[in-house]
């Protein structure tokens, strides 16, 4: 069973997201809002903080301009500690703040995997620059050695179903872009062959465009979708996406996913839904008003294929899903539809492995309280073990 300071802050917990919910259940919404928001302000924040006081470096981006969509990007200094052209410069205190540059021709400097990571909040709440966000995704940042992309995609109910899972499909779209313009400083075409572009022709055109931490440091074509809770669904969302447009996201690939106890449920209960009901953290009768929130009014579904994985004729096959690691919590209602959904994959020959941690509850190695517990950091250290397996450029040496 979960320790009585899980089952105390359980408590807690449930009683603040009851509230939450019920607010947003009796606010007038009205029609669905276009821009939307990405945070609510009764969750702590975390600013962003280009130093690597911490050993990571951050930084908010506004990608779309008609949506509230925006991104923050972690950055560990492993990307720069032996890069002598870095543009840097330092704050008022002395701490070392990192600009951004363009790689000068010649000079080495250090390519690292993406990770799009997308938060949990049951679709109606968390944020990609919560505290607990933050903390999470430099963990991840340090531990993985890559480039976290944490997207602040739209919550619910002021923007429904689809809006959230759009958002993560277009942040990906966003990171070939970004991937194609930095390409864009290196080469034009002459007719005969490809050349270098003069620097005062990407100056004025490429890096004014391309995001510069991404362009220097980011390596798109090993990438990894990795989500958190509701994030899960959005993660294997677009993974579908990936997988459907296939060369047409080039040069951005994606290689795996690592979905944590996702936010899957179904309109036949399984075992593990009527045994743990009232399980602690979240309940099924919060989540069910969550979804309520979430999905389309008139078409209220817990079949909708953003809901259940396993629903017959949802497309691509899963044979054609990428590598899938699947982190489950013992004491989580929603474990058992994972499991399923993991064991599916499994039957397609995909590698897809299930991680299920004893006496844990939902959000273990995410939620601010519990980051510090040994079970979340073994948890964020088993996702790296298996994710450097796929982002490693000397072969395939971490296994499970």
């Amino acid at each position: 069973m979960p320790s009585l300071a899980v089952k105390l802050y359980s408590i807690f917990f449930n009683l603040q997201q009851r509230f939450a919910l019920h607010k947003l259940t009796k606010a007038p919404v009205g029609a669905v809002d276009p821009f939307g928001v990405t945070s609510r302000g009764e969750e702590s924040t975390a600013a962003s903080n280009p130093s690597f006081n911490d050993g990571v470096a951050t930084k908010d981006v506004h990608i779309d301009p008609f949506s509230s969509l925006c991104i923050r990007i972690f950055l560990p200094d492993t990307a720069i500690s032996s890069d002598p052209t870095v543009n840097e410069d330092r704050s008022k205190d002395g701490a070392f703040l990192y600009r951004g540059y363009s790689p000068q021709s010649g000079t080495k400097h250090k390519k690292l995997p993406v990770v799009l990571q997308f938060h949990g909040g049951a679709f109606v709440g968390g944020s990609n620059d919560s505290v607990r966000n933050d903390a999470f995704c430099r963990r991840i940042a340090k531990l993985c050695d890559v480039i976290v992309v944490a997207v602040g995609y739209r919550l619910a109910p002021e923007s429904r179903y689809p809006a959230a899972f759009d958002d993560g499909l277009k942040v990906l779209n966003w990171l070939a872009k970004e991937a194609n313009l930095a390409e864009c400083g290196k080469w034009m075409g002459n007719g005969n062959g490809r050349k270098r572009m003069a620097a005062h022709v990407f100056d004025g055109f490429g890096a004014s465009m391309a995001e510069p931490w991404l362009a220097a440091h980011g390596d798109p074509s090993r990438c990894i979708l990795l989500g958190v809770s509701c994030g899960a669904n959005i993660a294997d969302y677009v993974a579908r996406k990936a997988v459907e447009a296939g060369k047409l996201l080039d040069p951005v690939k994606v290689v795996a996913q690592v979905l944590m106890y996702p936010f899957f449920i179904g309109s036949k209960p399984t075992a593990s839904e009527i045994k743990l009901a009232k399980s602690y953290i979240y309940d099924k009768s919060m989540c069910m008003q969550a979804w309520k929130l979430f999905l389309p009014e008139e078409k209220f579904d817990l079949d909708h294929p953003a809901a259940n994985p396993l629903i017959p004729g949802r497309e691509p096959p899963l044979k054609f899903m990428p590598p899938t690691l699947t982190v489950v919590a013992e004491q989580d209602w929603m474990r058992d539809r994972a499991i399923a959904y993991s064991e599916e994959l499994r039957k397609v020959n995909i590698d897809a492995p299930l991680l299920e941690y004893k006496d844990a509850v939902h959000e273990f190695a995410t939620l601010d309280v519990l980051l510090q517990t040994p079970q979340a950091q073994a948890c964020a250290e088993d996702i790296a073990i298996w994710v450097k397996k796929y982002i490693s450029l000397r072969g395939h040496e971490f296994s499970y």
